[in-house]
């Protein structure tokens, strides 16, 4: 949707356009004399292009694969080849068998396949004309098979070739020269082209004060929610000058010694400039008066970018009109209202598929963590579909997937009288084996839903053999659409969560983004901090902001332990722990300087859930150990200032502590391995515990607490059922001998 920008958006932002400051003796523009723009050789494994991880299985029916790319803004692709490992079924005939290889649909090399290559490992490589090669571009591989001389089924299994995933991409790409403008902002501080990992360095002049560590915080909140699935890494430095693209925060008192004859700014000022010692690097400059001028900037970047234009802007005020709602964040579906496929929708043809076996249709749902459907029957999902028709009624269908497991599917009819039907999504905890009593898993929602449909086609073929002809009817391509009219609904549900969950807060920032702009957390931090402890804050919150799709615009600061007893806020903490809460009761796991102990519990299961019995978390032993290797944890317990309110805490025990610490935040697969109420991180990996008691946040009515903590305790719920089964018999009985006896002095009287 295009937003129409007026002049009064523009005076409520604040937002005017500066003239170029002007030239220092430090000479920070880019000089005619340039250095030779740098070349760098890049390889991407299929791993990482192809649209599913794995191999890329070519047959007869589906002899089409695509793997797409992307080219920075400031990168031109000077050479390009396709390393291709493939391994050809050995009954292919050769020579007449060959795979096309595409870009941008222009056709760059025929691989042919010979009598020495079928039904094995083949390597092969094939150059690109860079020429062809654009800001998005799709590398298209199809497969042309024949087995026979005679008459082919195309869906026969002898026609296939698979594709390795340890093939690879292989550009050569060189450096542009950038004008320095922020127009195209972010550019080139964050490219939506480049599918790698963002990493942007922040620079200081020194050990940041609270307001330059909240600016940082807010900016990289809002460059995470840019990066979001690729990850991003924000690496402080102090007094440093970065050897790549890096965001400086300067204001006329402090400021890095590399802008220290840079001119004063008379207010907040965003300006991009190049990189002193290499003009193809570009520095973001946040600069202002003092550190508040420096939060009004950032917060300007993070609202109004769009009017970003020239080398520097003023940002005069910026003003959030509306206070943000609970469950709010737009990379969360809504639970107030039933949502549209269209707004789920994340690339424009995401809904459709074509082909002789369409690829399948995924959507992502993420949930907020402590949405409570235990007790629900399912969810409602009003679902409309198009599709080729099939020309007679042979089983094709359409299957229904929610993470990876079965729903339900949909005989696919060659005339339809409606093509809307409802389904109701289970989500029960378990389904009970009458004759086992055997808990068997059943479909379960989690923060990251994936939700699959498959347009399942049955090929016919048919052929007639004789010594002279061969006729053979081949599929014809199919097209599947999910409308966007289509709607899920998960309104109406309360939000009721146990506590600690790590898991909650690696995978959705919980029980933080709750809010999307952080205004209800207060992040504790140390008074002087180093460039790790900085480094794991802006890792942290910009985790937050790409889980939430929203900058951290109300994320409060203080270094001050005495604050967090007065605001009724949830905590994360980052660096040491305050005497005040180191208590072995409300913290099960503790990280000093010099020492480090943990207390194991008495069983402890791989992926503990709720249902857990809690005397499961009772410790019943503990470690104290020193050693030289460098250890992080994070640790979830429960505030002692306020019960529906946590504390997460970020803890190492020293710089190399916090390294650790930083790489398992922006590793997808160490995030994965958090769970429970503590997580210690080593070397080796990520070894997560529940230890503690377990709390509740969120609100049910005390019928549905009855209800759940019985659903917990089968054991409490048969012991009341009995009872109540034994109280309603007296009760019974003692009704019907009251009745009897009424009954006789009636006859008495008689």
């Amino acid at each position: 949707m295009t937003k129409k920008i007026t002049w009064f958006t523009a005076l409520a932002l604040g937002m005017v356009p500066l003239s170029q400051a002007e030239t220092t003796a430090l000479s920070l523009t880019q000089t005619n004399n340039a250095a030779a723009a740098p070349v760098a050789n890049q390889q991407l494994p299929f791993k990482q292009l192809a649209p599913a991880p794995g191999s890329v299985a070519l047959r007869g029916t589906s002899p089409v694969g695509y793997i797409q790319f992307g080219v920075r803004h400031d990168e031109v692709v000077t050479q390009a080849a396709l390393q291709l490992e493939f391994t050809p079924s050995p009954a292919l005939t050769p020579v007449e068998s060959h795979l096309k290889v595409y870009l941008n649909e222009v056709l760059m090399g025929v691989i042919t396949i010979t009598k020495e290559q079928v039904g094995q490992p083949t390597r092969t490589t094939l150059p690109l004309d860079p020429r062809y090669i654009t800001d998005f571009n799709r590398v298209r591989l199809e497969f042309v098979g024949h087995y026979n001389n005679i008459c082919q089924d195309p869906s026969s299994s002898n026609l296939w070739l698979n594709i390795s995933q340890a093939s690879s991409l292989n550009l050569q790409m060189q450096k542009l020269p950038l004008k320095n403008d922020l127009s195209s902002f972010p550019i080139p501080f964050f490219d939506a082209r480049d599918n790698r990992p963002l990493t942007l360095p922040m620079v200081f002049n020194q050990q940041p004060d609270l307001g330059q560590q909240q600016a940082a915080a807010i900016l990289a909140s809002w460059f995470g929610a840019r990066a979001q699935w690729r990850g991003q890494s924000f690496p402080a430095l102090f007094n440093q000058l970065p050897d790549s693209h890096a965001v400086v925060f300067a204001t006329n008192a402090q400021r890095p010694d590399f802008l220290r004859d840079y001119p004063p700014v008379d207010g907040p000022t965003v300006e991009v400039i190049s990189h002193p010692q290499n003009p193809y690097v570009k520095l973001l400059l946040v600069q202002g008066r003092d550190d508040n001028d420096l939060i009004t900037a950032v917060k300007g970047i993070a609202q109004g970018n769009i009017l970003f234009r020239g080398q520097n802007v003023s940002v005069d005020r910026v003003e959030q009109l509306a206070p943000r709602q609970p469950y709010d964040a737009p990379n969360w579906i809504r639970t107030d209202r039933p949502m549209t496929f269209a707004e789920l929708q994340q690339y424009p043809e995401q809904l459709q598929s074509s082909g002789i076996d369409p690829d399948p249709l995924m959507m992502t749902l993420n949930l907020p963590p402590d949405l409570f459907l235990i007790r629900s029957k399912g969810i409602d999902m009003h679902l409309k579909y198009r599709y080729t028709a099939p020309r007679t009624l042979d089983g094709s269908r359409l299957a229904v997937n929610l993470n990876n497991q079965f729903v339900q599917a949909f005989n696919l009819v060659p005339e339809r009288e409606k093509n809307a039907l409802v389904l109701r999504l289970p989500i029960t905890q378990g389904l009970l084996d009458s004759d086992k009593n055997l808990s068997i898993p059943a479909l379960k929602l989690g923060t990251v839903n994936e939700l699959r449909f498959d347009f399942d086609y049955a090929t016919v073929t048919t052929s007639n053999i004789s010594s002279d002809r061969c006729e053979t009817i081949a599929p014809i391509e199919n097209h599947a659409v999910i409308d966007g009219n289509s709607t899920i609904n998960f309104s109406g549900y309360r939000h009721f969560m146990a506590m600690p969950d790590l898991r909650a807060f690696a995978n959705a920032g919980f029980p933080f983004s709750r809010l999307a702009d952080l205004s209800q957390t207060v992040t504790l931090i140390d008074k002087a901090p180093h460039a790790e402890q900085v480094s794991a804050l802006l890792n942290a919150v910009g985790n937050i902001g790409a889980q939430t799709g929203y900058p951290a615009l109300a994320l409060q600061l203080t270094n001050d332990p005495a604050q967090l007893s007065q605001v009724d806020k949830d905590i994360l903490l980052i660096g040491s722990l305050p005497e005040s809460l180191r208590d072995e009761a409300k913290v099960g796991l503790l990280t000093e300087t010099t020492k480090s102990w943990v207390k194991l519990p008495v069983r402890q299961t791989a992926l503990p859930d709720e249902g857990s019995p809690k005397t499961d978390g009772r410790p019943d032993s503990r470690t104290d150990i020193r050693a030289e290797t460098a250890m992080a944890t994070l640790i979830g317990t429960q505030s002692p200032y306020f019960s529906q309110r946590s504390i997460v805490a970020l803890l190492a025990d020293s710089p190399q502590g916090y390294t650790l610490l930083n790489n398992a935040l922006i590793d997808s697969t160490k995030r994965a391995t958090v769970f429970g109420s503590a997580a210690v991180i080593r070397e080796s990996g990520v070894s997560s515990l529940r230890v503690g008691d377990m709390y509740y946040v969120g609100h049910l009515p005390w019928w549905e607490r009855v209800w759940h903590a019985l659903a917990l305790h089968p054991l409490w719920l048969a012991g009341m059922s009995t009872l109540v089964t034994i109280i309603f018999a007296w009760l019974l009985w003692r009704g019907l001998k009251v009745l009897s006896r009424r009954r006789l002095s009636a006859d008495e009287k008689d």
